[in-house]
C-alpha cells in the first residue's frame, strides 16, 4: 500500500510517499525559513500563502522522485492538527480534493503521532511498549506508547515548549531564526557549567515541563551581563547559550527517565525538531545506556516536520479500517490521547 503523506502544520510544505508504512519512496520538504527569517519567527498569514504556492509543485516532485503517478497512490494521509489553522487547511483541502478526484481513502492524522511513528522508517525500530519524548517548537510531551494508535500522555509543557524557548532565547541573543540550530552552534564553543541556570522540575511526582522560568532567568542574566554587571570578562555569550541548552536538556532527560521507570519500559524514543540537537542526543544516549535501556531516534531529516511520518501514521490507521470523509477539518488543538477510536 502506497500512502501520500502531507504536512502543512506550520511553515514547511511537506509531502512524501511511503510503502506499507516502512519503505520511504520520496520525501520532499519546501522550507519557508527565508520568508520568515526577517520577522524572527513564523508569520501565519505568510505561511498559508506559501503553502498555496508550493503544495502542488511539492506533490509533483514527490511523485517524480518516487517514479510514480497519481494512479499508483492507494490513500492520502494529511495532518489535521495541531498546528496553525490557516496552514493546516491548505494541506487538508488539497488532500480532500486528491482523495475525491482519485477515489482513494482519506485519513486525518495527529501531527504528534507522526513524530512518534517517524522512527518506524528507520531500519532499527523500537518494540512496544515504549516511552516517547516529542520535542519541537510547539510541543514538549512524554507519551506511553503501547501500540500503533494507543497512546497515553504522561507529561506535557505547561507554558513554552522547549523549541519555543530555544527560539526566544536565540532572539534575545540576536542569533536569528530558527533559533535551535543557532543556539546549538554557539553553545558548542561554550562551557555548560559556567552559569547555574534554574531547572524547573515542578512537584516531586510531576512529569510536566515548564520553561518560562528558565527563559526569564536567562533574559535577566543576559541583560546584566550585557551591561557588564555580571560575569565580567570570564563569561561570554557562548557560555550563556551552552548553559541555557544544558538546563533544557537536563530537564528533558530527567523527566523522560522518571517516566520510563514509572511505566516499566526499557525502550525510549526521541522525536521532533529539537531531537536533531546533537547535545541532547549525546546526553540522552549516555544516560539511557547507563540505565540499561535502548534509545531510538529518527534520522535528522525525519525529526523536523515531514510528510513521511504522516504517511506512516496514516498507513497504520487505514489498515485498521479508519477513514475520514470530506468533513475533515483543521484542529489547532488536538490532544493525541483523545483520538483512539475517533475515526
Amino acid at each position: 500500500m502506497i500512502i501520500l503523506g502531507i504536512d502543512t502544520s506550520c511553515d514547511d510544505t511537506c509531502t512524501a510517499l511511503v510503502e506499507d508504512g516502512k519503505r520511504l519512496l520520496s520525501n520532499v520538504v519546501h522550507s519557508q525559513v527565508v520568508v520568515h527569517h526577517r520577522y524572527g519567527g513564523v508569520v501565519p498569514e505568510l505561511a498559508s500563502r506559501e503553502h498555496i504556492r508550493n503544495i502542488v509543485p511539492v506533490v509533483r516532485e514527490s511523485l517524480r522522485r518516487a517514479g510514480l503517478t497519481h494512479g499508483d497512490i492507494d490513500a492520502v494521509a494529511v495532518t489535521a492538527g495541531p498546528g496553525l489553522v490557516g496552514a493546516l487547511l491548505i494541506g487538508i483541502y488539497f488532500a480532500k480534493a486528491f482523495s475525491y478526484a482519485h477515489n482513494i481513502p482519506l485519513i486525518g492524522i495527529n501531527h504528534l503521532e507522526g513524530h512518534i511513528l517517524s522512527v518506524f522508517l528507520e531500519e532499527r525500530s523500537p518494540p512496544f511498549p515504549f516511552v516517547a519524548l516529542t520535542v519541537s517548537g510547539g510541543h514538549t510531551n512524554i507519551y506511553h506508547v503501547r501500540d500503533f494508535g494507543d497512546y497515553t500522555v504522561l507529561g506535557q509543557t505547561l507554558d513554552d515548549a522547549a523549541g519555543e524557548a530555544f527560539d526566544k532565547i536565540a532572539k534575545l541573543l540576536d542569533l536569528g531564526y530558527p533559533g535551535g540550530p543557532a543556539i546549538e552552534k554557539l553553545a558548542a564553543r561554550g562551557r555548560p557549567e559556567a552559569i547555574d541556570f534554574p531547572r524547573a522540575y515542578l512537584s516531586k511526582d510531576s512529569l510536566d515541563f515548564s520553561f518560562s522560568g528558565l527563559k526569564t532567568a536567562v533574559a535577566l542574566y543576559f541583560r546584566k551581563w550585557r551591561s557588564q554587571q555580571a560575569g565580567g570578562d570570564t563569561i561570554d555569550i557562548a557560555d550563556i547559550a551552552a548553559c541555557f541548552q544544558a538546563a533544557v536538556v537536563d530537564i528533558l532527560i530527567d523527566k523522560l527517565i522518571v517516566a520510563t521507570h514509572r511505566v516499566g519500559v526499557k525502550s525510549v524514543v526521541l522525536a521532533g525538531g529539537v531531537a536533531r540537537n546533537n547535545y541532547l542526543r549525546a546526553q540522552l544516549q549516555k544516560v539511557v545506556s547507563e540505565d540499561g535501556m535502548d534509545l531510538y531516534t529518527p534520522s535528522p531529516e525525519l525529526c523536523t516536520d515531514n510528510g513521511a511520518m504522516i504517511a506512516v501514521a496514516g498507513y497504520h490507521r487505514i489498515i485498521k479500517g479508519e477513514r475520514d470523509d470530506l468533513t475533515l477539518d483543521a484542529k489547532s488543538r488536538f490532544p493525541l490521547d483523545q483520538i483512539q477510536g475517533a475515526n
